[in-house]
């Protein structure tokens, strides 16, 4: 079950967290959003088999993001900030587990494919709960004359700014915001040509099968 639909799972989960973020207007949302964050998270390293260190690491994010949970029932700016960076935090943790596990793989599956898509997604995320993160702590608004973004238009522009789309209509007006972007672009164009260059570079004809391509799991060779 984790090999077969493992990363259909989490890329459900994600879809799932996108649409909650959507309406993460109040604080109680925000806690529940945190929940299946975790969730996610957890689900992806499970899923790609991460090491016991990077295990350990989400452990120690999860811990910070569930106490940034309970703070930001109370109407503190900063608490707020902590739950958004705990959930950035988590959200990049997650890539580099799928990535590791992806370059593992000496054939191209489904589970490779949904692998691929689920990393870039979470990557788009992390980098959207970032800005969060910065309006919340920055003095100034973070998109000048359009005032500090909503969750959902956060998640948006990092979307437009990870895949270098570039719609102008949301900017930063200054820094760490203008520089998160730039690194955001940077990360989404390396990520385009060492995940799925890996996934271009294994795919043959005869190497796409149904399962596991990895290990103990692999089900056999494929059919010619």
């Amino acid at each position: 079950m984790r090999t077969r639909f493992g990363y259909g799972v989490v890329l459900l989960l994600i879809v799932g967290t996108y649409l909650l973020a959507l309406l993460a207007s109040r604080r109680w949302t925000v806690t529940v959003l945190l929940a299946v964050q975790t969730v996610t998270v957890w689900q992806s390293l499970r899923v790609a088999r991460a090491r016991p260190g990077l295990r350990l690491a989400g452990a120690l994010v999860f811990g910070l993001a569930v106490a940034a949970a309970v703070l930001s029932f109370l109407d503190v700016g900063p608490l707020t900030a902590i739950a958004f960076s705990a959930a950035s935090a988590l959200y990049l943790l997650a890539p580099l587990a799928i990535v590791r596990d992806l370059g593992r793989r000496d054939r191209v599956d489904a589970q490779t494919m949904l692998g691929a898509l689920a990393a870039y997604l979470l990557i788009g995320m992390a980098f959207g709960f970032a800005y969060a993160c910065v309006a919340q702590l920055q003095p100034g608004p973070l998109f000048g004359d359009r005032g500090d973004p909503t969750l959902s238009e956060a998640l948006f522009f990092s979307f437009v700014t990870v895949t270098t789309t570039g719609y102008g209509d949301l900017v930063p007006a200054g820094n760490p915001a203008q520089t998160i972007a730039v690194f955001e672009a940077l990360t989404g164009q390396l990520f385009l040509v060492t995940a799925v260059a890996k996934v271009v570079e294994n795919w043959r004809p005869g190497n796409w099968a149904r399962g596991s391509s990895t290990g103990d799991d692999a089900i056999g060779p494929a059919p010619r």
